[in-house]
C-alpha cells in the first residue's frame, strides 16, 4: 500500500473476479474536491516530485521503490479544522520477495518489475498555516532515501511543515486507494475499501 500513515490495511478475500474489474480503480469522485467543503479556494495547492520512497505490502515488506508526483490541496474547513485531498502518480520498481498482496496470494515477485501507478488519499486534521511557505505551484524535488526500508532519512512532512507539528496528531484518512499497472505481472488494486489482484512473477 502506498504511504499510509495508520497501519496495514484490513484484507478484503473473494478476489475471483474478472480481469475487467480488477483493472477497474475504485478510486472515482472519493479523490475529487467535492469530498471536502469548498466555498473558498485551497490554503495549499502545491506538487512535488518523489524520489526513493518505499511501498508497503500487505505482510508489511517492502516490495517496490516509487518515483511519483504528489499534489496536495487542503481547504479550511473553520475553527482550526482543515480537509484535503492527495494525488499521486509514478512509476515502481519491484525488489525480490513476497508480492504486495502476499497475504492472501502467498505470492512472489522478482527484482526488476517495472510498473505505473495513481491514485492518493483524503485526509481530515486540525492545525494551524504556517506563514512563509509557498501555497501554491510546484516546491520541489525531495529524494526519501529509503533503500529498500522504512528508514527514510529524506521524508518530507507536508502536513507538520505546513500546519505545525501538532496537525499529523489529528491526521485521519476517511478514504485511500492506489492502482498499480505490471503489465503481464499483473494490476494490484490496494484501497481502504478493497484490495484486488496481486503483482507477481520475475
Amino acid at each position: 500500500m502506498k504511504k499510509l500513515l495508520i497501519g496495514v490495511t484490513s484484507v478484503v478475500a473473494g478476489l475471483t473476479l474478472f480481469a475487467t474489474t480488477i483493472l477497474a480503480a475504485p478510486q472515482g469522485q472519493n479523490l475529487n474536491a467535492s469530498q471536502c467543503n469548498t466555498n473558498s479556494a485551497p490554503v495549499v495547492d502545491i506538487t512535488f516530485k518523489v524520489t526513493n520512497d518505499s511501498d508497503s505490502g500487505t505482510l508489511g515488506n517492502v516490495w517496490a521503490n516509487d518515483n511519483y508526483n504528489k499534489h496536495v490541496q487542503v481547504w479550511d474547513q473553520g475553527s482550526g479544522n482543515y480537509c484535503a485531498t492527495v494525488k499521486y502518480a509514478g512509476q515502481f520498481v519491484t525488489y525480490k520477495g513476497p508480492s504486495p498482496q502476499a497475504v492472501t496470494t502467498s505470492g512472489t515477485v522478482g527484482a526488476g518489475v517495472k510498473g505505473a501507478f495513481e491514485g492518493g488519499y483524503q485526509a481530515t486534521f486540525k492545525g494551524v498555516l504556517q506563514s512563509g511557505l509557498k501555497t501554491n505551484g510546484n516546491i520541489g524535488t525531495f529524494d526519501y532515501k529509503c533503500n529498500g526500508t522504512y528508514t527514510c532519512p529524506g521524508a518530507y512532512d507536508w502536513v507538520a511543515a505546513y500546519f505545525g507539528p501538532t496537525a499529523d496528531t489529528t491526521f485521519a484518512q476517511p478514504y485511500w486507494s492506489w492502482t498499480y499497472h505490471g503489465g503481464n505481472n499483473g494490476t494490484w488494486v490496494n484501497a481502504s475499501t478493497v484490495n484486488l489482484g496481486d503483482i507477481t512473477g520475475n
